[in-house]
């Protein structure tokens, strides 16, 4: 039991891209109480058997050089090479796009029989990792 506090989260946030892609930050504790970052996206694969999830690990002697380096390198693309693009657009639309699922699945839940509710649930389930699953490195398969 003690072998599995190592990849519990103590700290999670998640960020949906759209249909197929979510990206997963999950603070992680080490036995020896030393904490570090992951950050795992997770990508539904086309042929809608599962999806793919690729992870990095940020530790903390890289954080400061690895916000640095993110924010600079994001801030050439906004400021030197795309200067006129509405980066607010996408998130309007992710917005947007969140809205309509929810207001779906309020529909879906209302028409569904009641008998179906456990078997649409397992079903559900399934379909689309919850934040736990995505989370697991050991049902992560490469």
């Amino acid at each position: 039991m003690e072998n599995d506090k190592k990849f519990e989260s103590v700290y999670s946030s998640k960020v949906r891209a759209g249909k197929r892609r979510t990206y997963f930050f999950d603070v992680r504790q080490t036995k020896g109480e030393d904490y570090y970052i992951t950050i795992t996206e997770s990508t539904k694969r086309f042929d809608g058997n599962g999806y793919e999830r690729h992870k990095i690990f940020l530790y903390k002697e890289d954080f400061n050089r690895f916000m640095s380096n993110l924010a600079d390198t994001v801030d050439h693309v906004k400021t030197a090479l795309m200067p006129d693009f509405d980066y607010e657009l996408y998130e309007k639309r992710q917005l947007e796009w969140e809205e309509k699922m929810r207001l779906e699945d309020e529909m879906g839940k209302q028409n569904q029989p009641t008998s179906n509710t456990e078997n649409t649930t397992t079903s559900t389930e399934s379909s689309e990792p919850s934040d736990d699953s995505a989370k697991s490195d050991d049902d992560i398969s490469w």
